[in-house]
């Protein structure tokens, strides 16, 4: 694989815009090229031929000697690097002098280094500032770790009286003065440049890095001085701090509205110290990581382009600018390794009981593998379903269960119980193919999602639950429509009208089973983000959160499903094979509430982010879903009640709620319609190559929004089904929210491309009295 290739797929995709820009590069190249072989005409060619014969005819007659000792003196003759101190900053910055302007095409080599003085100066530039934002949080973890051990040695002796706290050197996560020292120029990277290969601390020196860090002398007795030991009085650390509480429980939120949320350092509060810490601990590790490969990556990319300019424009420069990369900070800092070796052993030290085994799983999780077995019987079961679909048709037709006087009540009756895994099916297969597309353009959906590393689910393994699913549903279908017929002809005794209740348990069973099979992290992920949902004001709303209850709104027919489920089998409306739920009062008036319920629970969502974030999109964006219940209700009051006033009614509310709804999705959640952006009616940055992806999207998706206006007009279509109608348009709106999720996605990514957001932010567990009278002081 190419290096361009291999860069590319390294790259943070936050911060992308931080990177060397190596096809830039490459293309100024391409440029020199083209203009050296422009001037080699087949004049010049043959009198460099004949002017190398004669050099070769009197090479005799002068000495050349076999070592040139000023050969470097040759490279430096090509560049000249200077280096320019900025007025307002104490920061450096690199300055090109190409040499060999005056020769024909200087110009554009002379460009070639322009731009890569621009990149080295934007890479130093950002790693400097990540250094500076890394040092500053590693001073926060310190004293977060000072309230954790306080607090562990208070609850290990509550009687105990003038406790000192005793901090060792290693349970520093901040780099000493004397430690932060870069080394010696050239030298910190130098072993990553030449070889692809990233330094890992060995497991034999594991026990032997603290004493690396920070070299403990025991030769004057002084235990305190050779260590450097602090010691702190437990008592007035413990007096300066108090619980964190972000109000992310039901229990915190009550507590924070009627009264004081911050709970009593206690036994209970150590446990989830601990917890909220160690996540703090694992998520600046990994920003770390991050940080040391940005600079592996980047110090390879300027080695690697030298390299090409040296081929391409047969000058030796490459040593020289190679010498004043590896003297950049990029090329000289050591910060980020010594805090990578310091976090190491705090975590190792405090978080996993010395073993450091599994400390590293924790902190390096694995990168999860695709598997063959998951794309065999992905296909597998796409092929069953579409075998199986043939069978049901073919099994209608032969039998002409619709020409008979039963079909059409009994497809009245079976299909709406069916038509639920039909929903989950498609939702499921539109997710997969959005995971796909999110990855092929490079849009971080795992960090946006919050998955664990290692946990999430790709799209071969969405779509393999997806078929399977399928599978089971079209069996039991055919099952069902097998067993109806023996039943009729007094052969079977047993009514087919319980298998799809049946099917629904297996899937409860499945989504629910405490076992660690069938992808369990991902089911607790979904589990735990639909009971935030259900509990809707009393959790803190995350995206995953507020994503799934804009998915919920699309899955209305869905959850009326259920309700029919309970109806059918609860009331024994199964047992007279008849369907008459909308003759009972209470099922139609939770016809009404079943409807309004994910609006109102993604209403309630913008409510709480109203009142935490004080932003007034979300005051607008709780004002369009309460439209949106006000047109469900009316809509749904004119499916049961008729009339030419309901129908008025719904048609202006729905018109109402449609518009504001289409104008949401495209300008606020795509944030497309841009007029004065560098794409006109876009946006500045498109992941999708294509304009004409995004003009199709909006047009698509204005078209879908009004697509179940058909059930508010009714128009008379003869050949379908009103059921069948109803599940169509259920389907189309499911197809759009597949489309709104990929723009919805990518215009969040971009978002956290412009402001290099690529961690997400975990808070602390302790939170410092002195703090406050700093922000004060401020």
């Amino acid at each position: 694989m190419k290096f361009g290739k291999i860069f590319k797929k390294q790259m943070v995709p936050e911060w992308v815009e931080a990177y060397m820009d190596y096809n830039g590069m490459k293309r100024i190249l391409k440029e020199i090229r083209s203009y050296k072989h422009s001037k080699l005409t087949r004049a010049a060619s043959r009198v460099s031929r004949q002017a190398e014969a004669l050099h070769r005819s009197f090479s005799g007659l002068s000495f050349h000697p076999r070592h040139n000792e000023h050969a470097g003196d040759i490279e430096d003759q090509v560049i000249k690097v200077d280096t320019v101190q900025q007025d307002d900053e104490s920061r450096q910055f690199y300055k090109t002098k190409f040499l060999k302007k005056s020769e024909e095409g200087g110009e554009f080599e002379e460009s070639f280094f322009k731009k890569l003085d621009e990149n080295l100066n934007k890479v130093n530039k950002f790693y400097r500032d990540k250094v500076e934002e890394v040092l500053e949080e590693a001073a926060l973890l310190d004293k977060q770790m000072d309230a954790l051990i306080a607090l562990r040695v208070k609850v290990q002796k509550p009687d105990a009286d003038n406790l000192n706290l005793e901090k060792h050197p290693s349970d520093k996560v901040v780099v000493d003065a004397s430690d932060s020292s870069t080394r010696t120029p050239g030298t910190a990277n130098k072993d990553m440049v030449h070889g692809m290969e990233r330094t890992n601390i060995p497991e034999e020196e594991a026990t032997h890095i603290a004493a690396d860090i920070v070299p403990v002398s025991h030769t004057d007795g002084n235990e305190e001085e050779a260590g450097n030991g602090e010691k702190q009085d437990l008592r007035e650390i413990l007096e300066r701090v108090k619980m964190n509480d972000a109000l992310e429980s039901p229990i915190s939120t009550l507590k924070g509205v009627f009264g004081d949320s911050n709970e009593p350092i206690s036994k209970k509060g150590l446990k989830k110290a601990e917890e909220q810490l160690r996540l703090v601990f694992s998520e600046f590790y990994q920003k770390l990581r991050r940080l040391k490969e940005y600079s592996f990556m980047n110090l390879l990319a300027f080695s690697k382009i030298m390299k090409k300019y040296e081929k391409i424009a047969s000058r030796n420069a490459s040593r020289n600018y190679m010498k004043i990369v590896d003297n950049s900070l990029i090329g000289s800092s050591d910060e980020v390794n010594r805090l990578l070796e310091r976090v190491e052993v705090t975590f190792v030290k405090h978080f996993s009981s010395g073993n450091r085994r599994e400390g590293m799983k924790c902190l390096r999780p694995k990168v999860k593998r695709e598997r063959h077995r998951v794309t065999f019987f992905s296909g597998f079961f796409s092929g069953c379903s579409i075998a199986l679909v043939v069978a049901v048709v073919f099994k209608i037709e032969s039998r002409k269960i619709m020409d008979k006087d039963y079909g059409t009540e009994y497809m009245a009756n079976i299909i709406p119980l069916y038509s639920l895994f039909g929903f989950i099916i498609l939702h499921m297969l539109m997710y997969s193919a959005n995971i796909y597309f999110w990855r092929l353009y490079r849009v971080n959906y795992t960090f946006i999602f919050g998955f664990k590393q290692g946990t999430e689910l790709g799209y071969r393994d969405v779509f393999l639950i997806s078929t399977g699913l399928a599978v089971l549903a079209f069996v039991c279908f055919l099952l069902n429509l097998q067993l109806d017929m023996d039943w009729r002809l007094k052969d079977h005794k047993t009514l087919p009208e319980v298998i799809p209740l049946g099917l629904v348990t297996v899937v409860l069973f499945i989504l629910f089973c405490p076992f660690n099979i069938i992808y369990r992290s991902s089911r607790l992920f979904f589990i735990r983000a639909l009971l935030h949902c259900i509990c809707a004001p009393l959790f803190e709303v995350t995206l995953p959160d507020f994503f799934l209850a804009d998915h919920l709104t699309s899955q209305i027919q869905a959850i009326r499903s259920f309700e029919l489920f309970i109806c059918y089998y609860g009331l024994g409306e199964y047992l007279q094979r008849q369907n008459k739920c909308h003759s009972h009062g209470v099922y139609n008036a939770f016809y009404f509430v079943v409807a309004v319920i994910p609006y109102w629970l993604r209403f309630l969502q913008c409510i709480r982010r109203l009142c935490e974030e004080k932003e007034s999109v979300h005051g607008y964006n709780a004002l369009k879903y309460m439209l949106t219940i006000i047109a469900v209700i009316i809509r749904t009051a004119y499916e049961l009640k008729k009339g030419r006033t309901w129908m008025i009614l719904a048609l202006v509310s729905s018109g109402v709620a449609t518009g504001m709804n289409t104008f949401w999705d495209i300008v606020i959640d795509w944030g497309l319609l841009r007029r004065h952006s560098q794409n006109p009616y876009l946006r500045d940055k498109l992941l999708v190559p294509h304009k004409s992806v995004y003009f199709a999207a909006m047009v698509v998706n204005v078209i879908l929004r009004v697509a179940w206006m058909q059930l508010v007009l009714e128009f008379n279509l003869k050949s379908l089904h009103k059921i069948a109608v109803t599940s169509i348009i259920s389907c189309l709106e499911i197809v759009r929210r597949g489309i709104w999720s990929f723009f919805r996605l990518e215009n969040e990514h971009l978002n956290n491309v412009g402001k290099y957001r690529a961690f997400k932010s975990v808070p602390h567990p302790f939170h410092y009295y002195d703090d406050d009278d700093a922000d004060k002081d401020d």
